[in-house]
């Protein structure tokens, strides 16, 4: 299956069995004036959205190294990742960015701009991936993270890599780094089927 097939872009959606205002069973219908199956409560009129999770990081570079965490949760235990995480309400994309590296590497770090943009519909997610240059190389791993280290660009564990957006991140900067031209990446990745 391709990107431009429809069936790429419709996921199972999730559900929820109860109406989070009144508690009455919630049905599957198309409410009046919409035109997609929603969560709907049949007794006090409710509709349930659901809507994609943003997964928010960053590609933290330190001269020619990037900095992975091993991951210390499922999925993928034992992992390597880029830092990253869902967002957060209140915070922006960025800000839940420097959120989630500050907690899983605890490097400080430079945001430079918004790198990849990886819809991943198979999963109701969109990851956002932001370049950023680590500022020192003192690092206080969190507790979702078994350590974290700096890769040279040759090194990196490309078969103990947690993530396919991790990892079609690292390849886009890597494509991009000769030419010290980083434009943001967009495109979609369906993990119901490997590459």
């Amino acid at each position: 299956m391709n990107q431009t097939d429809p069936a790429f872009y419709h996921p199972a959606p999730r559900t929820q069995q109860f109406c989070s205002q009144c508690g009455h069973r919630l049905s599957r219908e198309t409410p009046p004036d919409d035109n997609r199956i929603r969560d709907l409560c049949t007794h006090c009129g409710a509709v349930h959205y659901q809507n994609p999770r943003n997964v928010v990081g960053i590609v933290p570079v330190l001269q020619d190294q990037i900095l992975l965490c091993r991951r210390a949760i499922e999925p993928r235990y034992g992992k390597w990742t880029l830092p990253a995480g869902f967002m957060e309400l209140g915070e922006t994309t960025e800000q839940g960015a420097i959120r989630e590296n500050h907690e899983e590497s605890g490097a400080r770090v430079q945001v430079r701009s918004l790198f990849t943009v990886v819809d991943v519909p198979s999963v109701n997610q969109v990851h956002f991936f932001y370049l950023a240059d680590v500022l020192g190389p003192h690092l206080a791993p969190g507790p979702e993270t078994l350590e974290a280290g700096f890769f040279k660009l040759d090194e990196i564990p490309w078969n103990d890599l947690a993530f396919r957006t991790v990892s079609t991140t690292i390849e886009h900067y890597l494509e991009d780094r000769p030419q010290g031209v980083f434009p943001t990446h967009h495109y979609a990745i369906d993990l119901r089927f490997p590459d």
